[in-house]
């Protein structure tokens, strides 16, 4: 190839790839195996003690694996990435690497359900503690913080009211306390937005979603920005204090710009395991291949269906920020110009139960708790995803008693209108 650097379509097929130098094979193999040959002591010992980088043993990284890291990461534009079992074990292994007990980190409510949850609940059995803040209310975050902040966390479109947020505003307060921004960027993929563009320090992904796009792998990837200096702030001790397993080291200092990638890997998923199969990595590298195809008919679908369902009798609201006048329209045109993403919730007025009929007669739409395939799906959030709320909290979320979520796919668009059109009725 000539100096120019590589397009985004370019990348999505082939960043981190090569053909296989044993067999030439040019698809990236499937390496099927729990571990790796050693080739003596000495090369044993050097990748035990992090003085080499190299294949131990699958839990902690395998080839297949390491090419999904490196295509995400060049997509993302960031330094580094580690591909794991699943987005929230994304989320997990982030914080661990930032977060001791009795820390706090600042969340925007609006979020995935499962991760209201998770921060809610089950992070409270280590001590770590959230606060929540607006994402409508940028000051709402900088209120939040206390000495013991260590993480500010947001999605770039809000799951599941397509709330796009402003990620450089939320970065300023962020960068004004010193703390690192993790900018969860499953809806929009770096095909419509790159969050490191707009001062984000740490980007996740549940890879099951768009990422991989045909709804048949689970996954998650920590994507490391590389503009967050860890050395010399005590706040990060597994970044910037010696570490006791690997003689002393400091990962900070050793690893520098990709530092948190390699204390997720070595310090978090090496001991605590949530590991990404290299089927389901080879599964969602294949998905990859098509993402800048597939988004931009996702969210043209999705345009196309929003505006009419505004203009439908049965309803009595969308949220989608593709169109003129929604509240997030602005923030859309500047932080996703190419497309508002494919998922978004409208309101019924007949409520609750006009929800769940809806979800019941619809014939081609597909019931069920996921979003990003290639397949259009719905689902009432007040009775699933979000059951487990509060009805404040639910509200506070965007899953309010009325509210039905969409997310448009890759058939007819015709076909998806007529589908609704016969369910309303």
């Amino acid at each position: 190839m000539s100096d120019r650097a590589p397009g985004f379509s370019t990348l999505a097929i082939h960043a981190g790839a090569a053909p296989d130098a044993a067999t030439g094979a040019r698809a990236t193999p499937i390496y099927q195996t729990t571990s790796f040959v050693f080739d003596d002591v000495d090369h044993a010992a050097s990748l035990f003690g992090l003085q080499a980088f190299g294949n131990i043993y699958t839990r902690i990284g395998n080839p297949t694996n390491a090419v999904l890291e490196e295509r995400v990461a060049a997509l993302e534009g960031g330094t580094a990435a580690l591909a794991v079992a699943s987005g929230h074990a994304a989320e997990f292994l982030s914080f661990h690497a930032l977060l001791q007990p009795g820390d706090e980190f600042v969340a925007a409510r609006k979020l995935y359900g499962g991760s209201i949850n998770q921060f809610n609940h089950s992070y409270k059995s280590f001590g770590w503690n959230v606060i929540w803040a607006d994402s409508d209310d940028v000051e709402s975050f900088a209120r939040a913080v206390t000495p013991k902040t260590k993480a500010i966390f947001i999605e770039s479109i809000a799951n599941p009211g397509g709330v796009v947020v402003d990620i450089a505003a939320i970065s300023a307060i962020a960068r004004k306390h010193n703390i690192p921004l993790i900018v969860d960027n499953t809806m929009a993929t770096p095909y419509l937005l790159r969050p490191f563009e707009h001062g984000a320090d740490i980007v996740v992904h549940s890879a099951t979603k768009f990422l991989g796009g045909h709804g048949n792998s689970i996954g998650g990837l920590i994507v490391d920005g590389g503009s967050f200096n860890w050395v010399g702030d005590d706040r990060y001790p597994m970044l910037s204090k010696p570490r006791p397993e690997y003689n002393g080291m400091v990962l900070g200092e050793t690893f520098g710009n990709f530092a948190f990638a390699i204390a997720t890997r070595v310090l978090g998923l090496r001991d605590l395991g949530p590991a990404l199969s290299p089927f389901n990595a080879f599964m969602l590298l294949t998905g990859i291949e098509t993402l800048p195809l597939r988004m931009q008919r996702h969210c043209d679908s999705a345009q196309k269906v929003a505006e009419h369902l505004a203009k439908h009798p049965a309803v009595e609201w969308v949220s989608y920020p593709g169109l003129p006048g929604d509240k997030y329209h602005e923030l859309a045109k500047r932080y996703v110009p190419k497309g508002a993403g494919s998922v978004f919730t409208f309101g019924l007025k007949g409520g609750y139960d006009a929800g769940v009929k809806l979800v019941s007669n619809l014939k081609l739409f597909s019931h069920l708790a996921n979003i990003g395939d290639t397949r259009s799906l719905v689902i009432h959030p007040a009775s699933t995803t979000h059951r487990q709320l509060t009805d404040e909290q639910k509200a506070a979320s965007g899953a309010g008693p009325q509210v039905v979520r969409l997310s448009i796919g890759l058939e007819d668009v015709e076909d998806l209108v007529a589908d609704l059109d016969q369910a309303l009725a």
